[in-house]
């Protein structure tokens, strides 16, 4: 079984989280046989690896690591890899993917300049 976690900053603040979530519907829409989820590197549950642990339980056995950061800061560069590492460790038996941070895709960054320019 597939999965794709969505992982991303957190806050504390509810509204926070609905484009995320938004997203993991929207994923959900268009794949249903894949399970999605969304974890938080802070601030908010569930963490990564909660997120993992459930997977595991449901019988996933692939895990495709989306990280919703659109600025390459520290969080992408050392958290992120923290997390994943973390998440190996626990769950050898996983194969997991991840993918490189929102804002490092060319995809990403051409879809939002092609947003602000229908602005104008």
């Amino acid at each position: 079984m597939k999965s794709i976690i969505l992982f991303a900053h957190g806050s504390r603040d509810p509204l926070w989280h609905e484009p995320i979530k938004a997203i993991a519907k929207s994923i959900e829409t268009q794949s249903p046989d894949v399970v999605v989820r969304c974890a938080y590197l802070e601030m908010t549950q569930p963490t990564l690896l909660e997120c993992a642990n459930e997977l595991v339980l449901l019988g996933v056995n692939e895990i495709c690591l989306f990280p919703l950061f659109l600025g390459i800061g520290r969080h992408a560069r050392e958290d992120l890899p923290e997390q994943a590492q973390l998440l190996r460790d626990h769950h050898p038996e996983v194969t997991l993917k991840v993918m490189p941070s929102a804002g490092e895709m060319e995809e990403v960054v051409a879809h939002l300049a092609q947003m602000a320019l229908k602005q104008l």
